[in-house]
């Protein structure tokens, strides 16, 4: 009889049977693995099986045996990821406000592949996309891969930016005129990607909401700014920036309650200088870009944080609460 067409791809379907459907719940005993390659048209000895199951492991496939009363079942025991680590990713996915919800669930479906069919029905049951707060821009996609692509071409780009309007709308910013900027890094805040770049004419480091930009082009001139980015720390400066608004970089020196310190180290750092006052506050000094992000949330904070100076930072939060109360004051509401 002659051998089926498939039977030279015998180990890569046996490899793809174990891949789908087996676990360290799941096992199939030999004789259903027999029958599973007879379904790719795969005629096997249960002898040959045996050699396959052993070439495989020699390849680095985590293949087990297990004993249920006197039947043998194999399984894939490690994978590439472990299932709690897919639910991670499948989390930030799911959770990321930049991504679709159309290529949320292309991801996670691919995510899905990489366990058997019975943990993927798993990860199927926790996906909740539709109602989360999500771009509709598909483009962020391929507008990171062509930031990427000139940061390692070592090249500056030119964009359009854009803004929202009344209308729902994303509307060109300055009549659609290019914004011409020096990429150096990509990141990701406040469930946004932002481009972080140099640019040249105003001789400034600045960021860019990656969803915003439109109709990105590679330069032929080499970037500009290194000298100036061999002085920035990336991580540190997205902390500095609230929300990434932008304002006027200081030191600001905070009392603080004790019961605060986890506050200041989730958004500061460990870094972070601190010194005891007494034992109910400690002081802490931030280098951090001041804005009404970053005074809102303070307030946010009530009494447990406190402006202790620079003088002209705490004037800058008396008006802003000044403003606040006249705003909310009584007769001061806006009407109809």
């Amino acid at each position: 009889m002659a051998k089926s067409p498939n039977q030279k791809l015998k180990l890569l379907y046996l490899m793809k049977i174990f891949l789908e459907k087996t676990d360290d719940n799941h096992g199939l005993r030999a004789v259903d693995l027999i029958e599973e390659l007879r379904q790719y048209g795969i005629e096997v000895e249960r002898k040959s099986l045996y050699s396959d199951i052993e070439a495989l492991q020699i390849f680095g496939l985590d293949i087990n045996k297990i004993q249920k009363n006197r039947t043998f079942y194999y399984y894939m025991g490690q994978r590439e990821l472990e299932f709690a680590e897919l639910k991670l990713l499948v989390d930030a996915v799911q959770s990321s406000k930049f991504i679709t919800v159309k290529k949320s669930r292309q991801l996670i479906k691919k995510l899905e592949h990489l366990v058997s069919i019975h943990d993927a029905k798993k990860l199927h049951r926790q996906v909740y996309v539709q109602s989360r707060v999500k771009t509709r821009n598909e483009q962020i996609f391929y507008n990171v891969d062509k930031v990427y692509n000139a940061i390692d071409e070592n090249r500056m780009i030119q964009f359009q930016y854009c803004q929202w309007n009344l209308q729902k709308e994303m509307e060109l910013r300055h009549n659609g005129t290019y914004y011409r900027i020096s990429p150096w890094g990509l990141v990701w805040d406040n469930e946004n990607y932002y481009l972080i770049g140099y640019d040249s004419s105003s001789q400034k480091i600045k960021h860019f909401r990656v969803d915003k930009m439109r109709n990105i082009r590679m330069m032929e001139q080499k970037r500009e700014g290194e000298n100036v980015f061999r002085q920035v720390d990336v991580s540190k400066y997205t902390n500095m920036h609230f929300g990434m608004f932008s304002g006027q970089e200081q030191t600001v020196e905070l009392l603080c309650q004790n019961q605060s310190i986890g506050i200041i180290m989730d958004r500061f750092g460990t870094e972070t200088r601190l010194c005891k006052v007494d034992e109910e506050y400690f002081r802490a000094t931030i280098n951090v870009v001041v804005s009404n992000n970053f005074l809102g949330w303070l307030i946010g904070l009530g009494d447990d944080i406190k402006i202790v100076g620079p003088e002209n930072v705490l004037q800058m939060m008396q008006e802003r609460v000044q403003s606040l109360m006249e705003m909310y004051g009584k007769g001061t509401l806006i009407k109809d």
